[in-house]
């Protein structure tokens, strides 16, 4: 066990209390998790980063704050250590809205999602209300310039160490007036309260309920971000007809009176978007960080992709450059 966790666990009178400690499969960060399975029959989850940390200035902190003020369902902060860097958090157990979709009934699957596409319609609604420069995700943003840096990374992650490509001259100029038409657009848009990582493996199901996680860098961004990445998740199918009806339920609980036409073509826009970030990201975690698990993924995300160049005679150009590297 590492000795910081050890220590945690005597600071705040757990040391007689612990049955077993066991270490869980972490995310893409350099975050550890640990169980600490509790003599009482409860049990804890202790995240333990790679160094110190300041509680007071943590966006994790703030955010769950401000996510339990919207209100939406996260895990309790129990206590912490400045020094060893390490949260106690509510446990949620291991079945995320991903392993959970394998088991559900039909009529189970449909009400999870409807819950989750909820959250988001929540989350923007009282995200405004509650807007303070006292919370982090509102001093950051979607902007032009976070845009472009994502899809720069799918070029550098996903095409040239992955792929093992080199665009010439010509095809990276190309690719760069592409880049800027859609952030152009996705940035121009009214921006709302996003999680800006909201996805299947990060929704778990507690309960009977759905609750969120890994919200720590929320930020301000399109109304269609947090939708296309849960209907757009790389990690799990869904038939165009669940699309089209999760999106109508999404206008339909906002209230939205814009065309839903309208509104599925910046869907996709940002769906675009999102999933090339995603294979940047896969490919990062591969060549980069040597875990090919996220390899699996890559297939359907770039089905995403050629079907939303295919579907806009817009992207006739894009299609073009990068069909030959998908």
């Amino acid at each position: 066990m590492d000795s910081r966790i050890e220590q945690y666990l005597a600071e705040q009178h757990l040391s007689t209390q612990t049955l077993k400690v066991v270490p869980l499969t972490g995310d893409a960060s350099d975050r550890r998790y640990f169980r600490v399975l509790l003599k009482s029959g409860t049990s804890i989850v202790l995240a333990l980063h790679a160094g110190a940390i300041d509680y007071a200035t943590m966006p994790f902190v703030a955010v769950a704050k401000l996510f339990s003020e919207v209100p939406l369902p996260v895990p309790r902060i129990l206590h912490y250590s400045n020094e060893l860097g390490v949260l106690g958090l509510e446990d949620l157990g291991d079945v995320t809205l991903q392993a959970h979709l394998g088991l559900a009934t039909p009529a189970d699957h449909a009400a999870l999602y409807r819950q989750a596409v909820g959250f988001v319609a929540k989350l923007q609604q009282r995200g405004e209300a509650l807007r303070s420069d006292a919370y982090p995700p509102y001093r950051v943003a979607f902007d032009v310039e976070k845009l472009t840096w994502e899809l720069e990374f799918f070029i550098k992650h996903y095409l040239l160490a992955y792929k093992g490509v080199t665009p010439t001259d010509v095809q990276r100029e190309a690719l760069r007036e592409e880049w800027a038409a859609i952030v152009d657009e996705l940035a121009a848009e009214p921006r709302v309260l996003c999680h800006r990582d909201y996805h299947s493996r990060n929704l778990m199901l507690h309960g009977g309920s759905l609750y969120i996680i890994d919200f720590q860098d929320a930020r301000m961004g399109p109304d269609t971000y947090d939708l296309a990445s849960l209907l757009r998740d790389s990690y799990v199918d869904l038939t165009p007809q669940q699309v089209d009806e999760l999106v109508a339920f999404f206008l339909a609980v906002k209230r939205e009176s814009v065309p839903e036409a309208e509104f599925r073509r910046r869907f996709d826009l940002m769906a675009l978007q999102r999933n090339l970030k995603a294979l940047g990201t896969f490919g990062y975690m591969t060549t980069s960080r040597n875990n090919t698990v996220y390899i699996q993924y890559m297939p359907r995300t770039i089905a995403y992709v050629r079907a939303n160049l295919a579907k806009y005679a817009r992207f006739e150009r894009l299609r073009g450059l990068l069909d030959p590297w998908l």
